[in-house]
């Protein structure tokens, strides 16, 4: 695992990306996934202290999102971030569509 060389604030969450194939092949024709908005896989690296409630009060995370957790963001919404030819995404909690089950998650 690889720690984050961001450090999140609040609700926020670091999130490094996990490639993943976007074309389909049929034979020998390469079929470019262009036009849909797939979700993006990724894993966290950096989970934030949590958000201030109106009250005034700490709200930390859920328990599920922390560190090495494989999760699904949208396309549009989170802040994409390149540092040294690595690719992170910079969440908010609330952002973040789902955890991806795995066997040591489950």
């Amino acid at each position: 695992m690889k720690n984050s060389p961001i450090e999140p604030l609040g609700d926020r969450v670091v999130i490094q990306v996990i490639e993943e194939i976007t074309e389909q092949m049929y034979g020998n024709i390469i079929i470019p996934d262009m036009g849909t908005e797939k979700p993006v896989m990724g894993e966290v690296l950096a989970v934030g202290t949590g958000r201030i409630s109106p009250e005034g009060k700490l709200v930390k995370p859920e328990k599920q999102l922390m560190v090495g957790t494989r999760v699904l963001v949208p396309t549009f919404g989170a802040q994409k971030v390149s540092l040294d030819n690595e690719e992170y995404i910079i969440a908010s909690a609330n952002d973040i569509l789902g955890i991806l089950k795995t066997e040591e998650n489950e």
